[in-house]
């Protein structure tokens, strides 16, 4: 069995227990002009410990269903959300 890919993203909510927001950003080209163009992807993902805050970057993994809509683990934190 082949290793799940890692996706890195940024945390756009962290209001759940032991559950984080990551959107996901990614360049593509216009199929017809031919203009890149910054698409976002949404995952939940299960944060068991509570550690990532809003801002943060974090890699996740794909994993079992949790819940409803929660399909991805997070692995680690990146990097920290700088504080202002």
């Amino acid at each position: 069995m082949a290793a799940k890919a890692e996706i890195v993203g940024r945390v756009v909510s962290d209001k759940m227990d032991k559950g984080i927001v990551v959107a996901v950003t990614r360049q593509v080209r216009h199929d017809v002009y031919g203009k890149g163009q910054r698409k976002t992807s949404r995952f939940m993902a299960h944060d068991e410990a509570n550690t990532a805050k809003v801002g943060d970057t974090v890699a996740i993994v794909e994993s079992r269903p949790l819940s409803r809509r929660k399909r991805f683990a997070v692995t680690r934190i990146v990097e920290r959300a700088k504080v202002i």
